[in-house]
């Protein structure tokens, strides 16, 4: 699950939102058509949620810490959910807060899904960068994969970009796994669809893993047993992903060019409701 885990994750007396974490629109319509799109409206973050320059509590993990290293020595899946909740509850002030630490995701989310679009269909949407199609038509799927992570999350120094790099690779990954035929040049709007669930799914999983995969790995009894537990987190945070997005597609809410990142920004925002919510 790469590399990043041996990471000990942000302590208190930071900024609950680090700077470099780009700033969340107040209104859900500044990146598309105003109001609704399909007849849903989308979630806006709610007011009163600690401010982006707010610094984090010193033992801002510790509740989380506890309850997932109950989770790393049993596999009770009620510590492991309880562990999330307090993730987002008390390590990232709630899930409004928390929905703003991932802004990022959100952007890239949308980036994703314009050039996969641009790819297929020529409409780059909200992808900001060029991808040379030509190029890569007759390309193997790894150098489309790598073509792709370098266009929508170039590599800048942060964690952030490591762990969005290879969240990336494991949706596209994974698509092909499902989809064995599918071709990246030419993705369905529905494979595109898929592979932005998946990738926002397994960057919220590895900003967790930054932040606390280090303290699993130290109470699982063994490698094997820690990797175990972080593919039930991983599972879990993808099944609660996948649920709030099909919430918003079974309204009529749909991914299209144009409004991307506010439709994954209201699908985060939810999820981080129910991470925040779900503790037993």
């Amino acid at each position: 699950m790469g590399t990043s885990q041996s990471s000990k994750g942000p302590g208190g007396g930071v900024p609950l939102i680090p700077p470099w974490v780009p700033p969340t629109p107040e209104t859900p319509d500044q990146d598309g058509p105003p109001g609704q799109f399909d007849g849903q409206e989308l979630e806006s973050l709610p007011p009163g949620s600690p401010h982006p320059t707010a610094l984090a509590p010193m033992g801002r993990f510790s509740s989380a810490r506890l309850s997932l290293g109950k989770f790393a020595k049993s596999g009770n899946v009620t510590d492991m959910r309880r562990g999330v909740s307090n993730y987002v509850r008390k390590g990232y002030g709630g899930h409004a807060s928390a929905a703003r630490r991932f802004e990022g995701t959100t952007r890239t989310a949308a980036s994703l899904y314009g050039a996969l679009s641009g790819l297929a269909t020529g409409i780059s949407g909200e992808f900001p960068g060029t991808i040379d199609r030509s190029f890569l038509t007759g390309r193997s799927a790894r150098e489309v994969i790598d073509a792709v992570i370098d266009a929508v999350r170039p590599v800048d120094g942060t964690q952030d970009a490591e762990a969005s790099r290879e969240a990336i690779n494991d949706a596209l990954s994974d698509l092909l796994e499902r989809f064995p035929e599918a071709d990246l040049l030419t993705l369905t709007e529905e494979q595109r669809d898929l592979v932005v669930e998946m990738y926002t799914a397994e960057d919220v999983f590895r900003r967790l893993q930054l932040d606390l995969g280090k303290h699993i790995d130290d109470k699982a009894g063994s490698v094997v047993e820690a990797l175990s537990r972080l593919t039930q987190i991983r599972e879990y945070v993808r099944e609660v992903v996948a649920t709030r997005f099909k919430k918003l597609r079974d309204a009529g809410t749909r991914l299209q060019n144009g409004h991307i990142a506010a439709v994954v920004r209201s699908a985060l925002l939810s999820a981080m409701e129910v991470f925040e919510m779900q503790r037993t």
